[in-house]
Formats: structure tokens, sequence, C-alpha cells
């Protein structure tokens, strides 16, 4: 059984930054990074689908150590994959790496001061053993998507495909195709599709705010021009998280004036008179639910050429022929996707024990947005709702070094999170309304009213918290097993 310092789970955008900052921070720490597929990347790698591309900028999706230099600022999935490869050769993060090995329980022994991970692996299950267990394996299920129940889904003649599982085969080329859903994912594969499809039609239940952005960014551009690499990223960087930053407070404050701006933009994009009360109007306010990005307004663009069509309303059932909507509208198709969004899913699907006792982790709090309450040496990525996954990666990597640099000077073992004060109000994981998170909400950590168990989705605070603030804040317990076990004396010797 190998032993590892720290062991990382997932080799994707988080894991291979985890191995960058503990490689940086903690040189004398052994680490292995285990990934449940055969290839890094994670979301950049699984998602395949026509058009995929980033929904944040690449200089805040980026790593802060790693400047973003593709003349894209909002980039595509496979230009973002090869960004991730080449972190991790440049670094040989990727000799670290060991593939088609999905984590399925960590127990945890307070006498050990370690964790028994098992893992089931090509060759059947196997086991490490770790000091420190780092979750880097995203929020999402990545064997399938969510698919809603249509009713009569049997019925229809042509073929059904998730984006989750794209298949290479699927030929689009004049068909007609619709499109389920009003995300992320279906505003990349709608003007994407209608390149070379007959006709797409988006078909919505209810609409999203869409916002439309240059794929290239003029001021990051100038900068490089101006600028040495580092210099220009970190300003480039530092613009968008400031302005990110400053309209989100924007749409908290003043929703209404925010909203008839966005909508303003978009009445400008489409032709006179096109109804964007019905279709791109949402009942709920700006950033109550993730706003959607589009490129170069090609999705505009897809619907004033006449190549794309937005249908919003119910879905009653499928037809041997497309979709009947709840309005008694027909919509034929040969093709339907169903990009119903991703089915969320807490440290990969795998269980957590602490001592023999299960860990529920919707019972626990979540400190500082990395650790639980009372589960000891663990840490778990979980980026932001309104800005950059990435922005949060990178500091939960340095304050996770911090912390095991810490635990080295005081000659300690053990860290763990613990709530001391049982009056302090606690609240959901996170206040979105979005349906992946509301359906699962029960099963995320609990966030408290105050800090450390505050969760401000707010990267200036973290900034200061995280790479600045004091690790020891009362909140974090710090000690040794009570007695040395066989195991413990063991590695000791060796």
């Amino acid at each position: 059984m190998e032993h590892f310092d720290v062991l990382v789970v997932g080799a994707g955008l988080s894991g291979v930054g985890a191995g960058y900052w503990l490689q940086k921070l903690c040189p004398g720490k052994s680490y292995a990074i285990i990934e449940a597929r055969e290839r890094k990347g994670g979301t950049w790698d699984l998602f395949r689908y026509p058009g995929i591309r980033s929904d944040s900028d690449m200089f805040t999706l980026g790593y802060s150590f790693k400047p973003w230099t593709d003349p894209k600022a909002i980039a595509d999935g496979p230009s973002i994959l090869r960004y991730i490869e080449e972190t991790a050769r440049e670094n040989r993060i990727d000799e670290k790496i060991r593939y088609s090995q999905r984590m399925v329980s960590a127990a945890w022994s307070s006498a050990d001061a370690r964790w028994t991970v098992d893992v089931d692996a090509v060759d059947g299950r196997r086991q490490y053993t770790c000091g420190f267990l780092y979750m880097c394996s995203g929020y999402y299920r990545y064997d399938h998507g969510y698919l809603p129940a249509f009713a009569g889904m049997g019925d229809f003649e042509g073929r059904i495909v998730h984006p989750q599982a794209w298949p290479e085969d699927l030929d689009y080329a004049g068909k007609r195709v619709i499109v389920i859903g009003s995300g992320a994912t279906a505003m990349t594969l709608v003007p994407e599709m209608a390149k070379t499809a007959a006709h797409v039609t988006m078909v919505q239940r209810s609409p999203t705010y869409v916002v439309a952005r240059p794929s290239s960014d003029a001021v990051a551009d100038w900068l490089r021009a101006k600028l040495p690499a580092r210099s220009a990223y970190a300003l480039s960087r530092w613009k968008n998280v400031l302005f990110g930053m400053y309209f989100y407070n924007l749409c908290k404050r003043k929703p209404e004036k925010v909203k008839a701006y966005l909508l303003k933009l978009v009445r400008e994009q489409l032709p006179a008179g096109y109804d964007v009360e019905k279709d791109f109007t949402p009942r709920y306010n700006p950033w109550d639910q993730r706003l959607c990005l589009i490129t170069d307004g090609d999705l505009f663009s897809a619907i004033r050429e006449n190549r794309a069509t937005v249908a919003t309303g119910a879905i009653e059932r499928f037809t041997p022929k497309g979709l009947q909507l709840a309005d008694g509208r027909e919509i034929e198709a040969d093709i339907i996707v169903t990009a119903t969004g991703l089915e969320l899913q807490m440290l990969g699907g795998a269980t957590l024990s602490v001592d023999g006792k299960p860990v529920e982790p919707g019972k626990t709090l979540n400190y500082k947005g990395m650790m639980f309450s009372d589960v000891p040496n663990m840490a778990a990525t979980f980026g932001y709702t309104n800005a950059s996954w990435t922005l949060k990666a990178d500091l939960i990597g340095e304050y996770v070094c911090r912390i095991l640099n810490l635990m080295d000077a005081k000659k300690q073992q053990i860290v763990v999170a613990h709530n001391d004060d049982p009056d302090m109000p606690i609240e959901s994981f996170v206040d979105f309304s979005s349906g992946y998170f509301q359906r699962v909400i029960d099963q995320l950590p609990k966030q408290g009213a105050r800090k450390p168990w505050k969760l401000y989705q707010n990267y200036a605070k973290d900034l200061l918290s995280l790479r600045y603030g004091n690790v020891e804040d009362g909140v974090l317990r710090f000690s040794n097993p009570p007695v040395a076990s066989a195991a413990s004396k063991e590695m000791e010797a060796a």
C-alpha cells in the first residue's frame, strides 16, 4: 500500500493547479494525483460537443501562475485542454497522475492521522494512504448529465443526444435540429450547429439572461503589445476580476436597472419587432442564476439570418416527428439534443468516514469554502458561482499549502475546522436559484452567517483571507494522535 503526504483526487483544471502549488510551496511533500478517466483535463476533455467553449474569460479562468497567451479571451474547449496539458507537462505534474483510478471511499483514522483511500482501478480495487486528502474532482457527475423524464421519448423516430455524451458519428448537416435548454451549453450549440444544419430550434421552458461579448479582449491585446507577458496577463486578470465584482454587486443593488440595460442590448441585436419579452426576459433578476455568455453575438446572428429560432414554452411530450409543446405547437426535427444540464455530485460520488462514522456533507459547515467542519486533513476545491472557477481554485491551492507548512512548523499531524458557535445562523451553501443546485441543495455543505464559515463569493475578500490572513484563526484546531499507533511507529521507523 503506497503512502503519500497528499493525495489529490482529479486531474482537471483544479487538480493540475493543486499539483503546481504543492510543488512550489511544499516541495518536500510527496503527492500523487488519481484521475478516474483515461486522460487529464476534466471538463475540457470530457465535453466534445460542437462549439464547446468557456463561459468565462481566460484571463480569470486561466491559472494565476501561467499567462494565457492565445488571442481569444473566450476560448474553445480544445484550446483550454491544450493549456491544461501544457501546464502539467511544463511542471512535470503529468508524471504524478495515475489514470483510470476512481476514488470509491476514504476512511480517516485519528489514531494513525491518515486517510485510507479505496480506489477502483483497471486491475481491480487498490488502496492508498495519505496524510492529507485534497479533493479536486469537480462538482458534477462525469458518467451522465441531467435528463428529465419527458413523456414519449421512446416515440421519437430520430436521434436523441445529450451533450455530455456527444457521439463522434453524429452528422447534423442539412438536418432539422432541436436543442432543449437555455443554459450555456444550449447557447453554444445552437449557433454552432446552425452553421451547417437545415435549421436549429432552441426550445426553452423559460428564458435566460444572454450577454454578447467579443471573443477577443482589446485592452488585453493592447497590454500584451506594450508589456511583458506576465505583467500584461496580471493586469488583464485584475481588470476582469474588478469589473466582474462591480457588475455582480450592481446586479444585486440595482437589479431592475441592470435588467433593463441587458434587455436593451438584446433588442439591439435582434430584428425589429422581435418578442424579447417572451424569449429573452427571465422571471428572475440578473445573477440569481449565471448569465449566459455568447461570443461575438453568434446566437443573435443565427436568429437574424433565420438559421435558428427560439421557442419558449413547456414541453408536453416527444412525438414521432419531434416535440409537442403545452401550447399546442409541434416542432419537427431529425435530431433532438437534450442540453438539460448537469447532475451535481459531491466528492466525485465517493463516501467519507471519520473514525468509523460516515460523513454526511449536507450536515457539515463549509470552512472558507474549502474544508468541511469536523472532517480532518481534507480540503475540497469549489469555485465561484459568480466568477471564474480557477480564481478560487488557485487561492485554495495556496491555502492548503499554508496549512501543511504550518502543521510541519508546529510538528502536528492533524488539522480540523470546528465550529464553537452553536447559535450562529446556518444558511444554504449558495444563494443560487439554478435547478442543478436546487436539486441537490440538501446534500451540499451548509455555510454560516459569519466568517470563516460564510461564503462571500467575492475574490477580493477571499484573497485577503486565504493568501494573507492568519491560518491560526481559532477555528482550525491542530493536534497529534493521542497515542502513537503501531502504524505511525512503522512510518517513523521507515
